[in-house]
């Protein structure tokens, strides 16, 4: 089989695409020919060097891919072969074929474009299990997500305007703002020319945001404390600024607040199961009606990884980028 490796960190160049053995398939896990890889921020630090994959999994990138069941263990109950699925990673979903636990899959809707699908489990997982899971985001609250054009945030809007919830974006242009208002965010804040805190309040009429999806961490967090409801919810997915985080305590408790900090890929098994489960039961019957979509902002060959990972470190992109064998 083929995978893209990065043989020695570094810059988007470091990604070669290389032969390497066969992947075992174990007593619950099935093999997958993978028609794509979903593009992850965590890729870009795991080829740089700083997040390499778990000692159990392949040591090549990759967290979420979708493609055809080709092989099933002794012991899978979920799926056959040439069933389409997609499917969450600890690693190696750059890869022509990838081997997954049988619970971290779920079955792509013959509506559905299997390539796009690709783009579903890993923002669809995180998503869910912060906003939904573990924050209890309600209908009729305000959700305020942070990077409204990534792949996290045209899921999270998407999501919880189906869940009845209202949604505060904030991006860095009027194209990205405008694809937010399309995807049902009321309330757009372009943070190079506004003030994030005061356009929420106000748009609140001085409530606060009750949920705050952040992927900035560093200077954010004192402001989404400002930014954020009595009894709110701030959930910190990413540190995208690279900065450390500085707030005053007293500020929080005041609020009667919860400032939540998670990962995905770090989970036990059992969490990542149930994180699926959820999904499947909550989720899926909006991709399969396709009320939900992914926004994918484009292809890549394999061959062209480092372009599709040049094009996500530029953050010009809009949603998910994926990449074809």
């Amino acid at each position: 089989m083929r995978a893209i490796m990065v043989n020695s960190p570094g810059g988007p160049d470091a990604l070669t695409l290389t032969t390497v053995p066969d992947l075992e398939v174990g007593a619950r896990e099935i093999r997958v020919e993978v028609a794509a890889a979903g593009v992850n921020r965590a890729d870009v630090v795991q080829r740089q060097g700083h997040y390499p994959s778990p000692a159990d999994a392949p040591q090549w990138p990759g967290l979420e891919v979708s493609g055809v069941v080709t092989e099933v263990g002794d012991d899978v109950t979920r799926f056959g072969i040439g069933d389409r699925v997609c499917a969450l990673l600890a690693g190696g979903g750059y890869a022509t074929e990838a081997v997954v636990h049988e619970d971290l899959a779920l079955l792509v809707p013959l509506s559905m474009d299997l390539v796009d699908a690709a783009a579903l489990p890993e923002a669809l997982a995180t998503v869910w299990s912060n906003v939904f899971m573990s924050a209890e985001l309600a209908p009729g609250e305000t959700l305020l997500v942070h990077g409204g054009g990534s792949g996290i945030g045209t899921t999270a809007i998407q999501l919880a305007r189906l869940m009845d919830a209202r949604v505060a974006v904030t991006a860095g242009s009027a194209e990205k703002l405008a694809v937010c208002e399309s995807l049902g965010a009321q309330t757009l804040i372009n943070y190079r020319e506004q003030d994030f805190v005061a356009e929420v309040q106000a748009a609140t009429d001085g409530r606060g945001a009750d949920v705050i999806l952040d992927i900035m961490g560093g200077s954010y967090a004192a402001r989404n404390i400002e930014a954020v409801a009595v009894n709110g919810r701030i959930m910190v997915i990413a540190n995208q600024s690279g900065e450390p985080a500085t707030f005053d305590p007293r500020h929080l408790m005041q609020k009667r607040a919860r400032y939540w900090a998670t990962t995905l890929r770090a989970r036990p098994l059992a969490e990542k199961i149930a994180i699926m489960r959820s999904l499947e039961a909550a989720v899926w019957p909006w991709i399969a009606s396709g009320e939900f979509r992914p926004v994918v902002d484009g292809r890549f060959s394999f061959a062209n990884a480092p372009d599709a990972h040049r094009r996500l470190e530029s953050s010009a992109h809009v949603g998910k980028i994926v990449l074809v064998p």
